[in-house]
C-alpha cells in the first residue's frame, strides 16, 4: 500500500498514521477505480498527507478535500 511506505518517510505519531489511512483507505472506496495502478494510489497517497499536513485532523474531511484537490470524482 503506497501511504504505508510514504508514511514510514514522514513523522506521524501513531494516531495519526491511522487517521491517515482511513482517509486514504475511504479516497479509494469512493473512488473505486477500474485499474488501481500504483501511480493513481501512490497520488491519491500523496495528496492525503499533504491535506493532513496542512492541519486538517477529521479523516472524512481530509479524503474529501484531497480528492476535490486532485479533480477525482466520487462515486457514491
Amino acid at each position: 500500500m503506497p501511504i504505508q511506505r510514504l508514511l514510514k518517510e514522514a513523522v506521524f505519531d501513531p494516531d495519526e498514521v491511522a487517521r491517515l489511512v482511513a482517509a486514504y483507505e475511504s479516497a479509494l472506496k469512493l473512488l473505486r477505480p477500474k485499474d488501481r495502478t500504483d501511480a493513481v494510489k501512490e497520488l491519491v497517497a500523496k495528496k492525503i498527507i499533504e491535506v493532513a499536513r496542512a492541519g486538517e485532523p477529521d479523516p472524512a474531511k481530509v479524503c474529501a478535500q484531497a480528492l476535490l484537490d486532485l479533480g477525482l470524482p466520487m462515486r457514491n
